[in-house]
């Protein structure tokens, strides 16, 4: 199913949310929605859900008007950051819920609930609560869960943002591959750059209530539209007055046409990388290497050498 935002406009008190946001999500598509705190990416998904109106706009679903259309009527599934479990309730119970109240036949329900219990990989919890389940575990159930209706659309808030670093990483691999599995058209709300990256088909960067661009992972972080969304879409430094990616700088030991001189302040390993902290006098960027850039440049603390944006 595709969606269409079109002028959407909402404010809480004095406060601008979202100021005059066109957007359209193409059916099957894994977009993101990316920004920071209080950018108004939430708040643009709770109006594709029915969860808040806006105050001007419209939402289009497959093409129809939803703007005034309620949440139960939209065939909208939703996964949130907290599980929201009935925390009496079997796994079973959980992901069968939505069919249940819909009084869908037992067989069924029963078939539906077991497809999906095995497509998450939750088929041997089948009988027990939620509390008994892992952070992880507790998320695919409510991906489960919201998947059991078989929504047009599906619409996740921050779903991995209360797990550990390790679980999210795991997380974000499985929903990627369910996701080509089911093929629903879906919307994700993060604030994590590489989650982002990793997972979506197209990134939405929000910004003070406004899209700053939209695009490909790949376009948006090799063509950011401005500084904003270069700084928000992963490292940056400066150097000679612009913005640039430390990984793209280079560093030579020799004299080098359109290179700036400076000293080598620090030398820092972080696994794999180090980090090379430069005094270009006014200006002190850093440098992303390899171990083996590293190496082969022999870089020592005090070295001088000479550092190069790409052109």
């Amino acid at each position: 199913m595709s969606i269409e935002v079109n002028s959407v406009g909402k404010r809480f008190g004095t406060f601008v949310a979202l100021d005059d946001v066109s957007l359209t999500v193409a059916d099957g598509r894994l977009t993101a929605l990316l920004g920071p705190s209080g950018g108004g990416k939430s708040t643009l998904l709770r109006i594709i859900g029915g969860l808040e109106q806006p105050d001007t706009g419209t939402v289009r679903i497959n093409g129809t008007d939803a703007t005034r259309i309620p949440p139960q009527r939209r065939n909208v599934g939703f996964v949130f950051q907290h599980y929201a479990a009935f925390k009496h309730l079997s796994v079973y119970r959980n992901v069968a819920f939505g069919l249940e109240i819909r009084k869908r036949p037992k067989a069924e329900i029963r078939e539906r609930v077991h497809e999906l219990l095995a497509l998450v990989h939750l088929e041997q919890f089948a009988d027990r609560l939620p509390e008994q389940l892992s952070g992880g575990q507790r998320q695919r159930m409510a991906l489960a869960r919201a998947l059991a209706v078989e929504p047009s659309v599906l619409l996740l808030d921050e779903p991995f943002g209360a797990l550990d670093a390790q679980v999210r990483k795991e997380l974000r691999d499985w929903l990627r591959r369910l996701h080509d599995e089911v093929h629903v058209t879906t919307i994700f709300v993060t604030h994590d750059q590489e989650e982002a990256l990793e997972v979506a088909d197209e990134l939405v960067v929000i910004n003070h209530g406004r899209i700053e661009q939209v695009g490909s992972p790949a376009e948006v972080y090799d063509k950011p539209a401005n500084d904003f969304v270069m700084s928000f879409l992963g490292p940056v430094t400066h150097l000679a007055g612009r913005l640039v990616r430390p990984h793209d700088l280079e560093i030579f030991t020799a004299e080098t046409p359109e290179a700036v001189p400076a000293a080598v302040a620090s030398l820092q390993r972080i696994g794999f990388e180090v980090r090379v902290t430069l005094d270009a006098g006014a200006e002190q960027p850093w440098a992303q290497l390899t171990r083996g850039q590293s190496e082969a440049l022999g870089l020592a603390t005090g070295d001088r050498v000479w550092i190069r944006a790409p052109r």
